[in-house]
């Protein structure tokens, strides 16, 4: 994996009127501009990933999970996907750790093998700057050079519009949803599973 990537937030290219009532273009960016850095994960970043998590297990229905995993346990996941080949990185905003994202296996058989699955978790504060597409397309652009052939993203929530529209902007078409599989916080959630073609997708042999 390459080293570590800097990114800014959008910007708006924008038409005003000058005094002597001529146009010229203004690139002024629509906020102030907010930096971070995407770089490969590290242990060091677990205690931070833990508690990103652990705040949208508790709070959010992206993930089914209901109970958040330690910080030994995600070190164990993380381990094990570092050990299968899978990319996993983190996005630094004024030097601390505020998302992460990483591929994994879609299914364990042997021919799902060239098959990933996505996830991407951003913290509350740092929602809205642009971090989970810069994250997403890191990780797209990885799976692709180490070989992958499809991504799909598995969503928890067919109401979560905001995965669901990062999805779609990066290239993701829509698969289907499975209705009404999970139940937590009183009500029950739907799954909606979109997918992306890595490279040559299947236009080829592995």
């Amino acid at each position: 994996m390459d080293g570590p990537r800097h990114c800014r937030g959008p910007f708006a290219i924008v038409r005003r009127k000058t005094s002597g009532n001529d146009f010229v273009t203004d690139h002024s960016p629509i906020k102030a501009p907010v930096p971070f850095q995407i770089r490969p994960m590290e242990k060091r970043d677990l205690d931070v990933i833990a508690e990103i998590y652990g705040e949208a297990v508790r709070h959010g229905t992206g993930s089914f999970e209901i109970e958040p995993p330690s910080a030994i346990e995600m070190a164990s996941r993380y381990q094990a996907l570092v050990d299968g080949g899978f990319p996993y990185f983190v996005a630094e905003m004024g030097g601390e750790v505020k998302g992460f994202c990483y591929a994994g296996p879609y299914r364990p058989r042997p021919a799902y093998r060239k098959t990933v699955e996505d996830s991407v978790y951003v913290a509350v504060d740092a929602r809205g700057k642009g971090m989970g597409e810069a994250l997403l397309s890191r990780l797209i652009e990885e799976t692709e050079r180490s070989g992958f052939r499809q991504m799909l993203a598995v969503i928890g929530d067919s109401a979560n519009a905001a995965s669901i529209n990062l999805h779609r902007k990066l290239g993701f078409t829509f698969v289907g949803t499975v209705h009404a599989v999970g139940y937590k916080h009183g009500e029950w959630l739907d799954v909606v599973t979109m997918q992306k073609s890595l490279g040559a997708g299947d236009r080829q042999p592995p």
